[in-house]
């Protein structure tokens, strides 16, 4: 498989994560709201019940677009050619584990048809995390110290 077309799989991975996220976060916030429109008539300014239903349609409409908004920049990330150094938008492979600079998703699995289990898992890492603080603008064969472990760069794509 070559370097364009493993990033393409690793990519569409998370964005078919992010899309579960989405869909989740879209069904809770309906169901909020329907609870509350269920409940009858606002008689009280002050329904407790119904404000707690309100807050977490809020809650879930915040979520379902930071969602939305992940799923657009993995969609620009797709039309980027490879990385050759650790930078955002790259997918970095060291010898303990698997990253992607991007959004902040954490743990996500891709199907590989070339690992031995037929799935690999990578984590999804912001620019904020102290991961992504070592990695960045690192090369494959450079090293990085991550919580006491030291971590060999072996492939970036």
């Amino acid at each position: 498989m070559t370097r364009k077309e493993k990033r393409i799989l690793v990519i569409q991975a998370l964005i078919s994560h992010q899309q579960h996220i989405a869909g989740v976060a879209r069904q809770e916030m309906d169901s909020a709201q329907q609870q509350s429109n269920d409940y009858g008539a606002n008689v009280d300014r002050y329904d407790s019940y119904r404000t707690k239903m309100m807050r977490a349609r809020d809650m879930y409409a915040k979520q379902l677009s930071n969602a939305n908004a992940s799923l657009r920049y993995l969609q620009e990330a797709l039309r980027q050619p490879p990385h050759d150094h650790a930078e955002h938008g790259a997918i970095v492979e060291t010898d303990k584990q698997r990253f992607f600079l991007s959004i902040g998703a954490g743990k996500f699995v891709v199907n590989d048809s070339e690992s031995p289990t037929g799935m690999q898992y990578y984590f999804a890492i912001s620019a904020q995390t102290p991961i992504y603080m070592a990695i960045k603008g690192k090369t494959v064969g450079d090293s990085f110290i991550v919580n006491g472990m030291t971590h060999t760069i072996k492939a970036i794509y």
